[in-house]
C-alpha cells in the first residue's frame, strides 16, 4: 500500500501510462489525474477554486441551457475528435436559440486501460476551442470503468447562455413563404468521421465541419433578428431530419431546390461511392435558418460576409402542407419526397 501511495506522488506519466480504476476512486490518483490533465488543460478561476461546483455571475435577461453527450467512434477524425466537437456542439445548441453562450461543464467516463497521452490530447483540443470561442469550462466530472464497460471516452457536457431582449426563436415559427437558408456545404462531418471509422481513403482529403457557430449566429441576429423566425444545427439526420422535424412542429411544408444545396464535389462523390444520402448525413458546423421573406436577402448577405457563412445559400422556402412533407425538386427536374432516416446509416458521429 505504501509502495502505491508512494508511486503516485510522481509525476503523471502522460507518455506512457494509462488510466486504471485507482483514476476515478476518489483519492490521490484520481486527484493527480485531474490536476495533470484536466486542470492542465482548461485552466481558469472556477477550476483552480477546487469546489465540486462553480458559482457564476450572469447579465439579467432570459438563460438558455442545453446538455449533450458524445460518443463519436473513432475518437479522432480529420478536422478534430471528440473534445473539440464536445465544445462546438454544446456552443451550437445553445446558440440555435440566438443566445450568447457563457459556461460549459464537461463530464468524462473513461475506460479503463485508456492512454493517458489521448486523454491527453482530448482535454488539450477541448480546452483549445473553449479559450478561442470564449467560453470556460468552469466544473465537471470524472468516472472510470472497468476495461470493456466503455469505448475508451466518453464525454457529457452542459451549456448555459443569455439570449438578448426581444428574441425569440422557436421551433414551431416557421410560415408559409419563409426562406430556408443553409450556412455551408453539408455532409463534411459525417463523411469525415465514416472515412476513418471505415479506413477510406479518397482522392482529396474531407475534414469535419466541426465548429462553433456563435459568432455567425451573433451576426445574423444583429443584422436581420426581428425577421429569423428559428435556427437549427443538423447534426444527427442531418438536413432530412432538421426540415422534417421544423415541418412537423410548425405544421408546415418545406420546398427546396437540389442544385441550390451547398455540397462539396469529394463529399458528393464519397456518398455516391458510400451509397448515403447526403441529405441524411450529419454536420457538426453548419446552420439552417428560417427566414421571414423581407428579411432573407439581409441575413443571408450577413452569413456570407462571416468565415462560417461564405457558402451560405438560400435552398428553399416553406409552404403550407398539411401533410408537412419536405418536397425537393431534383437536379434532373424531377421531384421526390424527403423522408427521415430509417435506421441507422452511419457509425456514432458525435
Amino acid at each position: 500500500m505504501n509502495m502505491m501511495i508512494k508511486a503516485y506522488r510522481r509525476k503523471l506519466d502522460v507518455a506512457n501510462g494509462r488510466v486504471d480504476l485507482s483514476h476515478g476512486a476518489g483519492g490521490r490518483a484520481m486527484g493527480q489525474l485531474i490536476e495533470g490533465i484536466f486542470h492542465k488543460a482548461f485552466d481558469n478561476d472556477w477550476l483552480r477554486a477546487g469546489n465540486d461546483q462553480s458559482a457564476f455571475s450572469v447579465p439579467g435577461g432570459r438563460m438558455v441551457m442545453t446538455t449533450d453527450g458524445y460518443v463519436v467512434s473513432p475518437l479522432f477524425f480529420p478536422g478534430g475528435n471528440i473534445g473539440t466537437l464536445a465544445v462546438h456542439g454544446t456552443i451550437n445548441d445553445i446558440a440555435m436559440a440566438g443566445a450568447v453562450p457563457l459556461y460549459l461543464s464537461a463530464s468524462f467516463i473513461i475506460e479503463e486501460g485508456f492512454p493517458f497521452a489521448d486523454l491527453e490530447r482530448i482535454a488539450q483540443s477541448m480546452g483549445a476551442a473553449s479559450r478561442e470561442a470564449g467560453v470556460p469550462i468552469i466544473t465537471g466530472d470524472t468516472k472510470v470503468v472497468e476495461r470493456g464497460k466503455a469505448d475508451g471516452v466518453f464525454i457529457s457536457t452542459a451549456g448555459v447562455g443569455m439570449v438578448p431582449d426581444g428574441l425569440d426563436l422557436r421551433s414551431d415559427a416557421a410560415r408559409p413563404g419563409d426562406a430556408v437558408i443553409i450556412s455551408g456545404s453539408i455532409g463534411d462531418h459525417g463523411v469525415a468521421v465514416m472515412s476513418k471509422h471505415e479506413n477510406l481513403e479518397f482522392d482529396t482529403d474531407i475534414a469535419s465541419d466541426s465548429a462553433a457557430l456563435h459568432g455567425l449566429v451573433a451576426d445574423m441576429v444583429a443584422a436581420g433578428g426581428a425577421h429569423i423566425r428559428l435556427m437549427r444545427d443538423p447534426t444527427r439526420g442531418g438536413i432530412a431530419a432538421t426540415l422534417n422535424e421544423i415541418a412537423s412542429q410548425s405544421r408546415v411544408g418545406f420546398r427546396i431546390d437540389e442544385d441550390k444545396i451547398p455540397l462539396k464535389p469529394e463529399v458528393a462523390a464519397a456518398c455516391e461511392f458510400l451509397g448515403l444520402d447526403p441529405l441524411n448525413v450529419a454536420n457538426e458546423g453548419k446552420l439552417v435558418a428560417v427566414v421571414a421573406p423581407e428579411g432573407a436577402d439581409a441575413v443571408l448577405a450577413t452569413m456570407r460576409a462571416h468565415p462560417l457563412g461564405s457558402e451560405a445559400a438560400l435552398v428553399g422556402h416553406v409552404v403550407a402542407d398539411d401533410n408537412c412533407f419536405v418536397q425537393m425538386t431534383t437536379s434532373f427536374g424531377g421531384g421526390r419526397i424527403v423522408d427521415w432516416l430509417s435506421g441507422e446509416q452511419l457509425p456514432r458521429i458525435c
